[in-house]
């Protein structure tokens, strides 16, 4: 009788350490592993939750009551999410849609709308019922065509940036982290950031800061910026703080804040696509549809509360807010990113 073959002895796989840090916990977006896994890690999410703070990766809808009563969503109804992002709000929406209802969202980001796609998917909401396109707000009566024509019930827009594109440095838009000079929705299109500002002249950008952030320092700082080579975020923000060495520490933060989002705005077109948007909003929405609209600064409250009043006098809407809501103290403290938050709505006649 043969002996039988012997086989190699099977060698354990080699563990795989993590990438060190320095210090107790992370400070890279990209280190903070626990923060991006929620489901692996709750005990640690919900101690970042508890603090006011926002996970890596992640983000937290915003004024979700207020919205929730403004629509008043109902089983059947077509809502449209003009802005998924991590798609907070689609999940607060859909079970109230269902069953008979569904959801259509639009997100211009290539990056974070298939993870806010897949996210609604695992919350167990299929094709029936939801459905993502890769598209800006200002594309919406597209979409609808695309998805048979019909009108929405149900219209949120939230003009806000999602935690997850300021959070991560890569993108471009923290003014707290370094990362390239970028700020794109989609890095796949248009100018950056650092492009616009190096190709810009004094009398252009001045009139950009005024424009997208009623910066009151605009013309001093578009002569220290105009044709600047900035790849950088804190190499701009350094330069916003020279130029404005004379002011308080709390007014150059302001206005750096300000430039950041100044240059965002024209990077993204963003007010170019909320005037189209709001062209076309009325006829998206069916006779007695809702619709909340969130802004974050000026720029945008001002156009969205002028097409409102102008569609109420017109008769395109039948009720509008007559009055701007904000979030109450406890979200304030609870996320500091809603503080800014203006939330209007209106009703089509």
């Amino acid at each position: 009788m043969s002996e039988p073959p012997e086989f190699p002895e099977a060698q354990p796989i080699p563990h795989k350490r993590r990438r060190r840090y320095s210090g107790k916990n992370p400070r890279r977006f990209a280190d903070k592993y626990k923060e991006h896994d929620p489901a692996k890690y709750p005990e640690t999410v919900r101690a970042i939750l508890a603090s006011g703070k926002t996970p890596a990766g992640a983000h937290r809808p915003i004024m979700v009551g207020e919205i929730l009563e403004a629509l008043r969503p109902e089983l059947g109804d077509l809502a449209v999410d003009c802005t998924l992002g991590h798609g907070g709000h689609a999940l607060e929406l859909l079970p109230r849609l269902l069953p008979g209802g569904r959801l259509v969202a639009l997100d211009a980001d290539p990056l974070e709308l298939p993870r806010a796609e897949r996210r609604l998917r695992d919350a167990g909401f299929g094709e029936d019922v939801f459905r993502a396109h890769r598209c800006n707000y200002a594309g919406l009566s597209k979409i609808l065509a695309t998805e048979g024509g019909r009108l929405a019930d149900v219209l949120l827009a939230d003009f806000g940036v999602s935690s997850m594109q300021l959070d991560n440095p890569a993108r471009g838009f923290s003014l707290k982290l370094d990362g390239p000079l970028d700020m794109r929705m989609n890095p796949n299109k248009g100018l950056s950031a650092a492009a616009l500002l190096q190709r810009s002249d004094v009398a252009s950008l001045s009139a950009l800061l005024n424009e997208n952030a009623d910066e009151p320092y605009a013309e001093q700082l578009a002569v220290a910026l105009a044709g600047a080579d900035c790849q950088r975020t804190l190499h701009l923000a350094e330069r916003v703080r020279r130029a404005l060495s004379h002011l308080s520490s709390e007014a150059v933060e302001l206005s750096v804040r300000r430039v950041f989002q100044a240059l965002r705005i024209a990077v993204n077109e963003e007010f170019v696509a909320i005037d189209t948007f709001l062209r076309m909003l009325p006829s998206c929405v069916a006779t007695g549809g809702r619709i909340a609209i969130l802004t974050f600064h000026s720029g945008e409250d001002r156009r969205v509360k002028k097409a409102f009043k102008d569609g109420l006098q017109n008769g395109v809407f039948s009720s509008i807010a007559e009055e701007v809501l904000r979030p109450g103290a406890q979200e304030v403290q609870d996320n500091p990113r809603s503080k800014s938050a203006k939330l209007r709505w209106a009703v089509r006649a």
